[in-house]
């Protein structure tokens, strides 16, 4: 028979079962990736109409400067890669996607098969992304070239890609915030950090850690992965790609397998005095500000701290706005002190390799040089590509860098041994590179025909995207 005790530690059991439960579901509401996903931003005007002019303001930002023209030095570092074709510093979140298909590095492909990109390249441009990822999987949106997403991510970087827009707490006026992708979460996951586990101010630095962060493209469909088997510093993923063996490309002159690094935000204000004392993206970047009618709301125009000082920096500074622009001015220029040397450093690396190789240099000889050469330019651009570092780290930069500058010379003296064994003791001569133009036809670029196949994409593959995402419903009318 069973006793009155069991049947009471049953009907506990059943209840404590519930509870946990009810308290998972509860947090999946919360973090997990909604089943559907609206990608049309403007569909929250109305729940959320602060929110939403801040975000809208991003289209303020639109001022757009050329990098490879105010550094021609970068065309040969990035020589053979689509980066010297193009690079322009990145502005508001509203042009995200009008950048990815205006820049050259996309190309001018006619059909949805035709390169040179991966569908990847769309995947921190667009709540269309999760949209895809959730109705097709991850496979299902990876596979293929970067032109089959054109009808498809048609919605500027917004709402959906921050937040679970389906859950009764984003209703309700919450912020909900979510990993929209997958394979973010899995990365935080492989630091210790699941989303789910994760405090507030966690949570608000690892949304903005979905795509401000370092990535490469892993196997046959060319997926977005995060190098952090290892952890997030610089050396710690430069580990990581060595024992894999990867590179991005091969640096034509010199034949160095390369890394490019992307925007590794989150790992450098992770290492920064900011992220270690929990001041996050959000405190700095998207202050609590009030409206007319004094209600209080997360602005969403993300910008300089300095635009809105007293609602961002003098919450834990005591200094004055002109104090601290001249600290932060001093750290920019020691900064970009170290980074041309490093630049210097490496563009004669890459021609005195060229010209070991030409004069009969063995593959066994050129390996320790060529390694000196990958090591030396992945951590000048992880510390460079960081934008904002000289504020969210300027120790770890200037650290970077000057490691950046030894394996540089390092390789240089190695180079200088070999070129004497091969009979050279000159000099190796640059040619002209002090313009953007001069440095791309130094490699034999053909930028003529490269603008006028971007501009016929432009003006007729696009049109015919948005129109094909407006009959299907996925952009407004």
């Amino acid at each position: 028979m069973t006793k009155v005790s069991d049947i009471l530690a049953i009907f506990l059991a059943g209840i404590c079962a519930g509870l946990v439960s009810f308290s998972l579901q509860a947090d999946a509401s919360k973090t997990a990736v909604p089943q559907k996903i609206e990608a049309k931003n403007e569909t929250f005007s109305a729940p959320h109409p602060d929110q939403y002019q801040s975000w809208k303001a991003t289209s303020e930002q639109s001022e757009q400067s050329d990098a490879l023209g105010e550094d021609p030095r970068l065309v040969i570092l990035w020589a053979g890669y689509p980066f010297a074709k193009d690079y322009k510093k990145p502005r508001g979140h509203a042009y995200a996607l009008t950048d990815v298909r205006e820049t050259l590095r996309t190309g001018a492909p006619k059909t949805a098969e035709d390169g040179p990109l991966p569908m990847a390249c769309w995947s921190c441009k667009s709540p269309d992304v999760a949209r895809m990822i959730t109705e097709q999987g991850e496979e299902g949106y990876f596979h293929g070239k970067w032109a089959r997403g054109g009808p498809e991510i048609v919605n500027n970087l917004g709402c959906g890609d921050c937040h679970n827009t389906a859950s009764a707490e984003f209703a309700e006026g919450k912020p909900a915030l979510t990993l929209s992708r997958p394979y973010a979460a899995r990365a935080m996951e492989a630091i210790g950090k699941p989303f789910d586990k994760a405090g507030r101010f966690d949570q608000q630095a690892m949304v903005c850690g979905q795509c401000h962060v370092e990535y490469y493209f892993d196997g046959k469909d060319k997926a977005v992965k995060f190098p952090w088997k290892n952890g997030t510093t610089v050396d710690d993923m430069e580990i990581y790609y060595d024992n894999i063996a990867f590179s991005d490309w091969t640096n034509p002159l010199s034949k160095a397998p390369m890394i490019k690094a992307q925007h590794p935000e989150y790992e450098t204000w992770r290492a920064g005095v900011h992220g270690q004392n929990n001041v996050t993206c959000i405190d700095c970047h998207m202050p609590k500000v009030q409206n007319a009618q004094g209600k209080i709301y997360t602005d969403h125009k993300i910008g300089n701290p300095f635009d809105n000082f007293e609602k961002t920096c003098a919450t834990c500074h005591t200094q004055d706005k002109a104090s601290l622009q001249g600290v932060v001015a001093k750290r920019k220029a020691d900064i970009t002190e170290i980074k041309l040397k490093v630049e210097d450093q490496l563009v004669h690396a890459h021609f005195e390799a060229k010209a070991a190789w030409d004069a009969g240099a063995t593959e066994a000889e050129m390996k320790p040089i060529l390694t000196d050469i990958r090591h030396a330019q992945w951590r000048w651009d992880y510390a460079i590509a960081s934008h904002g570092i000289h504020m969210h780290a300027p120790d770890v930069a200037l650290r970077v860098l000057g490691t950046a500058l030894d394996q540089a010379a390092q390789a240089r003296t190695k180079l200088l041994r070999l070129l004497a064994t091969k009979g050279i003791s000159h000099e190796i001569p640059l040619p002209d590179i002090s313009t953007k133009q001069k440095a791309q036809l130094a490699l034999g670029m053909d930028m003529p025909q490269l603008n006028a196949e971007k501009q016929e994409f432009l003006k007729t593959v696009v049109p015919q995207w948005d129109e094909q995402a407006r009959k299907a419903g996925r952009l407004s009318q």
